[in-house]
């Protein structure tokens, strides 16, 4: 399994932009597709945007679609998620997690999908 630490979230204003970050530690974080999730208060932990093995294919939700992306960087063992045009919508705690398969050339957006997770960032921003 991978183990992961999220990095890099704090308060920002609505249209400001913040960057994530999710080191990883492990021998399959280079074999395996990565992904970024939230959690509001009061609400279902969501899918926001996962990335391939390689990094050369990406999948977001339609709320985050234009303003976020996800890169990785394998030579790292890092995770990253650019956001930008923030909204307040966007507060929430966000997790990055490992899918639990290798090499899968098709990204999930369930959750039960990864089996690696984070403690989570708070990310909050202000109207």
């Amino acid at each position: 399994q991978v183990q992961l630490v999220e990095s890099g979230g704090g308060l920002v204003q609505a249209g400001g932009s913040l960057r994530l970050s999710c080191a990883a530690s492990g021998r399959t974080f280079r074999q395996v597709a990565m992904g970024w999730f939230r959690q509001a208060p009061g609400a279902e932990r969501e899918f926001v945007a996962a990335v391939t093995w390689s990094g050369a294919g990406t999948l977001y939700a339609d709320s985050v679609k234009g303003r976020f992306t996800i890169s990785r960087d394998n030579a790292k063992n890092s995770l990253y998620l650019q956001m930008n045009s923030l909204k307040p919508e966007d507060t929430a705690v966000y997790y990055c997690a490992a899918d639990q398969a290798l090499y899968r050339r098709a990204l999930r957006t369930e959750g039960p999908e990864y089996n690696s997770w984070g403690q989570g960032t708070q990310v909050t921003v202000s109207s």
